[in-house]
């Protein structure tokens, strides 16, 4: 099988712009994937960040200006990896410009820029999708296939995190992260909510009304020049208790003392159960009741995802196989041969999140269970 050659450009050259410089690095590492993604042209404003892509002898065309890139009909596709403030301009210009991409999470700032996004999407018929690593976890992908398959049976009830501390210090200096004017009033929920909302939306657990918990810990960080004090004014901790038909608990928390980068569900039902963690990236825990006994089973997942690597199963996973798994998944889909493998979020997945992040906003400053 011969694959089909595909241009890659990167508006964002940050870390994920990294991360993907990398991942399309290690394609060889797939078995007979039916693309062959090449890194061509990188965006940044700052020459910095562009100077660390001189290492990719592919990559031909650096610039500042992001419009060369969606002027450039040599380029298929474009990862566009920049801060939420700045999704809807980009995001709208590269659908006007006829470019397939995959797009950052939470695909703009609020509700109303997401419903923009879409609608364009719709409109233009340009193929996209939004970053959301995790669930290309193999022990991920196991705990997915045991939800769709109905082994559960009747849902008791479904808790879901994504787990930072990387905000327990308080002396770490201020980014756009912690700044609602570039990051949006949802704080954390735009950062890492479409991890956690990824699964349920896949599964059609469609919360009718969420309960909302949102903390804003730290007020105050240090600017990175001056060291003075400013404005920390974001959600760093939400926790949104949803009624899905049944008990569904998401969490996406910057500071959540003990974790590093924890993805994790457990889900439980009348006819079984089922849970992960990125914490222990080989194990996944399955329930059952067998003669008479609850029984939570122990199964060593390994290394394999959705799509094989050369990599041995009894190795570990890692946040870069996710990251390649995930890329191997977005531009095979893009190519008609993305098969019954599970699939990056689409654009409808993206604004489902940001009407269950709005509708928690809504809950926080109401204290009431609002509707979604």
């Amino acid at each position: 099988m011969t694959a089909q050659s595909v241009r890659v450009g990167i508006v964002g050259a940050g870390l994920m712009g990294r991360e993907l410089a990398a991942a399309i690095g290690r394609w060889s590492a797939l078995q007979n994937h039916p693309v062959a993604p090449e890194l061509v042209g990188v965006c940044d404003t700052s020459p910095e960040a562009l100077r660390w892509f001189d290492r990719i002898v592919s990559v031909t065309h650096k610039t500042t200006d992001y419009r060369h890139l969606l002027e450039d009909d040599t380029i298929d596709v474009l990862y566009l990896a920049v801060p939420h403030h700045l999704h809807e301009g980009l995001y709208l210009d590269a659908i006007a410009a006829g470019k397939d991409f995959l797009g950052e999470k939470p695909f703009g700032i609020d509700l109303a820029a997401a419903e923009r996004i879409v609608a364009a999407i719709d409109d233009a018929g340009v193929f996209a999708r939004c970053s959301s690593e995790m669930p290309f976890f193999p022990g991920a992908q196991l705990a997915y296939e045991t939800l769709a398959a109905g082994a559960l049976g009747d849902v008791v009830e479904v808790q879901h995190d994504f787990l930072h501390s990387s905000d327990l210090d308080r002396s770490k200096p201020i980014n756009w992260k912690r700044q609602a004017r570039y990051c949006g009033a949802i704080g954390v929920m735009g950062d890492l909510g479409m991890h956690v909302a990824h699964l349920p939306l896949r599964l059609d657990w469609r919360p009718a009304r969420v309960y909302a918990q949102l903390s804003d810990l730290v007020t105050e960080r240090p600017d990175p020049q001056t060291g003075e004090p400013v404005p920390c004014d974001t959600i760093d901790n939400a926790t949104l208790h949803c009624d899905a038909g049944f008990p569904l608990t998401l969490r996406t928390h910057r500071i959540a003392p003990g974790h590093m980068n924890t993805w994790r569900i457990t889900a439980t039902g009348m006819d079984g159960g089922v849970s992960f963690s990125t914490a222990q990236p080989k194990t996944v825990h399955r329930f059952a009741v067998r003669g008479g006994r609850q029984v939570w089973e122990r199964l060593e997942v390994g290394s394999q995802s959705a799509f094989p690597t050369i990599t041995g199963p009894i190795f570990e996973f890692g946040f870069a196989d996710a990251i390649l798994q995930m890329w191997a998944s977005y531009l095979a889909e893009r190519v008609g041969a993305l098969g019954p493998r599970f699939g990056c979020a689409t654009p409808r997945e993206a604004l489902d999140a940001h009407r269950l992040f709005d509708a928690a906003l809504r809950s926080g400053q109401t204290h009431r269970a609002e509707p979604v």
